[in-house]
């Protein structure tokens, strides 16, 4: 028997563009809207035709003025459309009037970038991270949110993680989000823990960053095939669509020297990333500040690459990380002839994870800046030191060692700190 397909929400998307700022272009404009469609097909929804309003400011009752509103409505009519969604942040007031008019559940960007998160969230720490977003959106709005809270069939718009029911009561919903502060308190005194625990290891973190779709969990599968652990099962999801992946995954990989290090993929950005959803992902997001490389992964065959490159610029601005150490990486090259009429610089790279098109290259960069903090050194261990030569084999990277007539004779990459520690042993560099 034919399994029988989920009917998709019809939708409508309409955009604002301010005429007044410069930087917003019909271009923008264009390229912002075809990304909320992906935004919809991503929640599952079906667009089935898009608005655009040219406007020298946002009208603070109906964000579009009562015209276009009404314009709106009839297209809703005619197409039979179930929601209609903008391409901005509206307010509670601006929702209510807005479905008053239109007859339809409105949600805005934000609050289907909410549901998207919702649906894709697969950790403990994820899913708080989202209701948490989600139920600080909604406490702002409860004045406005009158057709999405009385939708009983679920759908865009009404989904917590997991398809819970999102909290409609203003005390419950105060209630919940302070039971999920201290659960993430709980799981970031946790990642605190661990991270100890890496520092002490000596064991160097590669930090994958950038838009949504980049090729960012492509390129952590590719990395990690080098390492004698790895299996198909340690591979993560990756798929040609927005928001694939959502929780932080971290996996070990190996350089051609032998030394290990560890890969972690982050959730990726997208313009105009709600800012509670930012503020509830930033314990998971913080892991970008404590790498030591940061892959900053850009899709070359996206037309407006240069838009999401300043989009993942500015989340790492509000994460302190501009200063640390980055290798941009230019990955899909097996889709666009873009190389050639680009720069070269010392830090950056084009690839392709696709085809393996300069992923050796990659590599190489890669253990350039990780092995720049450590040093090749022989050592000379005495016997009865055998704690020492057992601390340098569980930290760090022994590439040879031979048991002498007065010791131990030991080459190994040492870190900077261990290098100093254990600089009374040192035979040679």
């Amino acid at each position: 028997m034919e399994e029988k397909k989920e009917k998709k929400e019809k939708i409508l998307i309409v955009g604002l563009n301010i005429t007044d700022i410069k930087k917003k272009s019909q271009f923008d404009m264009e390229a912002s809207m075809d990304e909320l469609e992906e935004l919809v097909k991503a929640a599952g929804g079906e667009v089935v035709a898009r608005l655009t309003q040219n406007k020298q400011s946002r009208d603070a009752a109906y964000y579009i003025g009562t015209g276009k509103a009404e314009e709106v409505r009839d297209y809703v009519e005619k197409l039979e459309a179930d929601m209609v969604v903008f391409n901005d942040e509206l307010s509670g007031i601006q929702i209510r009037n807005l479905e008053d008019t239109i007859g339809v559940t409105v949600l805005d960007r934000t609050a289907l970038i909410l549901d998207i998160f919702a649906q894709r969230a697969l950790s403990r720490e994820g899913k708080l991270q989202v209701e948490l977003a989600q139920l600080k959106y909604r406490r702002s709005r409860l004045i406005g949110l009158g057709k999405q809270l009385s939708r009983t069939g679920g759908g865009i718009g009404t989904r917590g993680p997991g398809e819970k029911k999102l909290e409609t009561d203003r005390r419950h919903i105060d209630g919940r989000i302070n039971d999920i502060k201290r659960e993430l308190s709980d799981v970031r005194k946790n990642r605190e823990v661990q991270r100890v625990q890496r520092l002490k290891a000596n064991v160097p973190i590669v930090a994958l960053v950038g838009y949504t779709n980049a090729g960012k969990s492509t390129l952590l599968n590719s990395l990690i095939k080098t390492h004698r652990e790895y299996s198909v099962e340690k591979e993560v999801f990756s798929k040609d669509m927005l928001f694939a992946t959502l929780d932080v995954t971290l996996r070990k990989a190996v350089l051609p020297s032998g030394k290990e290090f560890l890969v972690t993929d982050t959730v990726g950005f997208v313009s105009n990333l709600p800012h509670d959803l930012v503020e509830a992902f930033k314990a998971t997001l913080e892991e970008v500040k404590y790498a030591d490389l940061i892959l900053h992964v850009v899709d070359a065959s996206n037309e407006n690459y240069d838009m999401q490159m300043d989009t993942t610029l500015d989340i790492l601005r509000q994460l302190d990380s501009l200063d640390k150490d980055t290798i941009t990486v230019f990955n899909k090259m097996d889709k666009t002839g873009f190389e050639a009429g680009y720069p070269k610089q010392e830090d950056l790279v084009f690839i392709s994870c696709k085809t393996g098109y300069n992923m050796e290259l990659l590599v190489d960069m890669i253990e350039k800046k990780l092995l720049k903090s450590f040093t090749k050194a022989k050592l000379l261990i005495p016997f009865e030191r055998g704690d020492i030569f057992s601390a340098i084999q569980k930290k760090s990277q022994v590439e040879q060692f031979e048991y002498v007539e007065n010791g131990i004779s030991v080459t190994a990459l040492l870190s900077d700190e261990d290098y100093n520690r254990y600089r009374e042993f040192v035979l040679e560099q």
